[in-house]
């Protein structure tokens, strides 16, 4: 399960048409236009296209907006790639991670086999471990990528193309679990590809996710890699990592763990694709060219490379990001109907009405935290289990309740983890601990609450930020009462960071989060809604 917040509507939304347009081409977001043929001079060279997307999430059939205008689908991202590679013949398609896990419906329920199908249909290449690969564990990751029979979906064929992974290493061996680079030739020139993925994602997956393996540091294991290409005389390298960065539409204020291992690694490197935040990056940090483009498929990365036959090297290099506009393109024929085919798989369970929204009600927080959708998740947990309090992660809910009538597919969109409630008992003072715990020396992470109200000051230090506690009824918190609290599976084994919650007491395994939700949603009066109430107050 992921930890962090669904960056990608955020930054999109907030990025506009007119500036992702207006951007320069280092730094660059298209309208998804050809791009001509290059100058005549360039014929020296052998002109090499890298195509790549990052958190795909399986997102076949999920349409989204950009300054209004519909993005995103698969077949939609389809037509664009298949565009951008019918103008150069040396093209090569990749992905940097979360290509599943964390899926709509139409590919979870399915083990998430139609993705690795439809990727398989567009020709990818080379792809990485993102965290989301993890979700269902090593091995169910390792039958997705080589095929094998799962019980649910029969005999599986795998993916056609390579996954590289030079961090990832078994526990007991210390050995990388996937090759960790591969060497695609393209047109004669050898160009080597590295995977890696964030060390922190033992942190933020379920512990059984990632039993038997360790994360080595992606630096060190990348300047391994290089060594062993440059052995090889392979000098151009593009790294695939699951690592985020960030960067203004013309390239300046690069930042993130992606632009510190930038700095650190082989200048042999000369492009890293990034991922896992969901962001707009395209810049030049270190001579090194760092490219990432949002996700969900609302946009690629077209990176350019042009490489001397003499040195095997790369002389020029230029990316641009492509949002995934349907105004500006057909969908792709062959990809639709495969999405229809999987939709058609799943339509008896995800068509099922469960109730209809008096409006639309957002994850979106105010400034104190709190959230419309983080409030009803929470009181449907607190109710599922019975218990005084529940408190929901923020990286858990990843996607609004549209207004109007609301289907089992649509709650499944907002809650696809599948992760079980654990009721469990902690103490007033366990319970200070969990809220002070949101305030994290990299992050800061709002738990959704139910059963209780509290303030925090902006001004206080971390772990001394609560202030306040309080009941429903407006009695303080007892340091020394026992209280009953709801948390799902991952929260429980102290997922993101909330460590406090592996001490609690008298565990009981309730029903899965998803479940929960359906039935809370059932039983209210309809149309429902749900609103922010003040349960979480800030101080300056």
């Amino acid at each position: 399960m992921k930890n962090s917040k669904r960056w990608g509507r955020r930054v999109l939304s907030a990025l506009t048409a007119a500036a992702v347009l207006a951007a320069t081409p280092v730094g660059a977001a298209g309208n998804g236009k050809s791009k001509g043929k290059p100058p005549a001079s360039s014929h020296r060279y052998i002109e090499v296209q890298l195509l790549g997307i990052n958190d795909f999430h399986g997102q076949l059939n999920v349409t989204r907006k950009v300054g209004g205008r519909e993005v995103g689908r698969a077949d939609y991202l389809a037509a664009y790639l298949k565009q951008r590679e019918a103008e150069n013949k040396n093209t090569l398609l990749v992905h940097a991670g979360d290509a599943v896990g964390a899926s709509p419906p139409v590919s979870a329920l399915l083990q998430d086999e139609p993705t690795i199908e439809v990727l398989n249909k567009l020709g990818f290449d080379v792809g990485t471990l993102g965290n989301h690969e993890f979700d269902e564990g090593v091995a169910e990751m390792l039958r997705l990528i080589h095929g094998g029979y799962h019980p649910a979906t029969g005999d599986f064929a795998g993916a056609d193309f390579p996954y590289v992974s030079a961090n990832v290493v078994d526990a007991q061996t210390g050995k990388p679990i996937l090759p960790p680079y591969v060497i695609k030739r393209v047109n004669g020139m050898p160009i080597g590809f590295i995977g890696v993925t964030l060390t922190e994602t033992p942190t933020i997956v379920t512990p059984s996710g990632v039993a038997g393996v360790k994360f080595i540091d992606e630096a060190t294991a990348i300047n391994k890699a290089v060594r062993e290409l440059k052995k090889k005389g392979v000098q151009t390298i593009i790294v695939l990592a699951h690592n985020p960065g960030v960067s203004n539409p013309d390239g300046t204020n690069a930042s993130g763990e992606i632009v510190d291992i930038a700095k650190t690694i082989d200048d042999e490197v000369d492009v890293i694709f990034a991922g896992h935040n969901h962001a707009y990056l395209n810049a030049v940090v270190d001579g090194k060219l760092l490219v990432q483009s949002y996700s969900y498929g609302t946009a690629f990365s077209d990176v350019d490379l042009k490489i001397d036959p003499r040195t095997k090297d790369v002389v020029a290099k230029k990316a641009e990001i492509v949002t995934t506009y349907h105004d500006g393109i057909t969908p792709d024929p062959e990809i639709r109907t495969l999405i229809e085919k999987y939709e058609a798989k799943v339509a008896p369970l995800v068509n099922q009405v469960i109730g209809t929204a008096a409006e639309t009600i957002t994850d979106e927080q105010n400034e104190s935290g709190e959230s419309a959708l983080g409030n009803l998740i929470a009181d449907a947990q607190r109710a599922a289990m019975k218990t005084d309090f529940a408190f929901m992660n923020p990286g858990g809910i990843r996607a609004d309740i549209e207004q109007g009538e609301v289907t089992w597919g649509e709650l499944y969109n907002v809650q696809p983890f599948n992760n079980q409630l654990v009721k469990m008992t902690l103490t007033g003072a366990q319970i200070r601990q969990l809220l002070n715990q949101q305030w994290q020396p990299t992050q800061t992470r709002m738990l959704q609450i139910s059963g209780l109200r509290y303030t925090w000051s902006a001004s206080k230090p971390v772990g001394e930020k609560v202030i306040d506690i309080q009941l429903p009824d407006g009695t303080p918190l007892k340091p020394d009462a026992e209280y009953t609290v709801t948390v799902n599976s991952f929260l429980a084994d102290g997922g993101d960071g909330f460590t406090v919650l592996t001490q609690g007491t008298n565990r009981e395994v309730g029903p899965v989060d998803l479940d929960a939700l359906v039935s809370y949603i059932r039983g209210l009066e309809q149309p429902f809604s749900a609103r922010i109430e003040g349960r979480i107050n800030r101080l300056p």
